[in-house]
């Protein structure tokens, strides 16, 4: 059987890098039919890869495994040559890391989008509200907000939306708490201080089964064209990293992005809610 290799909220990609490495002479990493994915937090909390993986796996043959942290660090463990593909959501820095080589056949695979959470008594007042305006509120009243300060996605795509606002990073400021740890622990750390933060809805929506569909925190912003939350598979470049699994890696994408992926991902539920929508091209 073989055994997802997972590493939700690590602190540092040195961490996660030491691990690897001691993973690295095992029979199960040695192997020919062993794949490597760094991949973003959001794939594994909401349980999404651990039901993708056995269909992959029946289909080519192949065995899956992963790492997921920020896709920063997802990103910087491709460039070290340390996985052998990706799974991430942060457009921009994905086309830098394939403009400068590191990265080849960056493919759409899914969306979904992300949103404002926070108490259901809104201290701030920002229920219904477009983001800009939630964001100005939110700093005007004080409220408590908490960033994942991490580099993942997650944390760029909040960067720019208090940049898109026209406001400073409010990253000095007492209300504004900075965890470096993933998507959940963020969530909960929120919960606690009865305050806001920013998510992607799939994670939300595993929050919220974990809560019994009663979570502490509630959306209260969505649906603005910027909340868009975009995730794309990108090979590592064989001819940089000469001893990734490239062969095994093509055949991860190409199924990823297959009819039958993307079915199997628009199936996926909790709660008998859509947690991603498929649109590889």
């Amino acid at each position: 059987m073989d055994y997802p290799l997972k590493k939700v909220g690590i602190g540092t990609t040195l961490i996660a890098f030491c691990l690897l490495l001691c993973l690295s002479g095992t029979p199960a990493r040695a192997g020919s039919s062993q794949l490597l994915l760094a991949t973003t937090t959001s794939t594994d909390n909401t349980g999404l890869l651990d039901y993708l993986a056995p269909h992959f796996t029946r289909a080519t043959g192949i065995g899956l495994r992963w790492i997921a942290v920020g896709t920063g660090k997802a990103l910087k463990l491709g460039q070290n040559c340390d996985v052998d593909v990706l799974l991430v959501h942060a457009p921009e820095a994905e086309k830098n890391f394939v403009a400068a080589g590191y990265g080849i056949d960056r493919r759409q695979v899914m969306y979904n989008d992300f949103v404002i959470i926070g108490p259901l008594a809104d201290p701030a007042g920002i229920t219904g509200k477009e983001v800009r305006s939630a964001l100005v509120s939110i700093k005007q009243s004080g409220a408590t907000f908490v960033s994942r300060g991490d580099n993942s996605g997650t944390h760029r795509k909040e960067l720019e939306l208090w940049a898109g606002s026209g406001l400073e990073l409010p990253d000095k400021a007492s209300w504004y708490v900075q965890t470096g740890q993933g998507m959940l622990a963020t969530i909960n750390i929120a919960a606690e201080r009865k305050g806001y933060t920013l998510t992607d809805r799939g994670t939300y929506i595993k929050y919220a089964a974990d809560h019994g569909g009663n979570p502490p925190l509630k959306i209260l912003v969505d649906g603005d064209a910027c909340l868009r939350n975009q995730y794309s598979v990108i090979l590592v470049n064989p001819e940089r990293c000469p001893k990734v699994k490239s062969d095994q890696a093509k055949a991860f994408a190409q199924w990823l992005t297959s009819p039958q992926a993307g079915k199997l991902i628009a199936d996926f539920r909790l709660m008998g809610k859509q947690l991603f929508v498929p649109n590889a091209e």
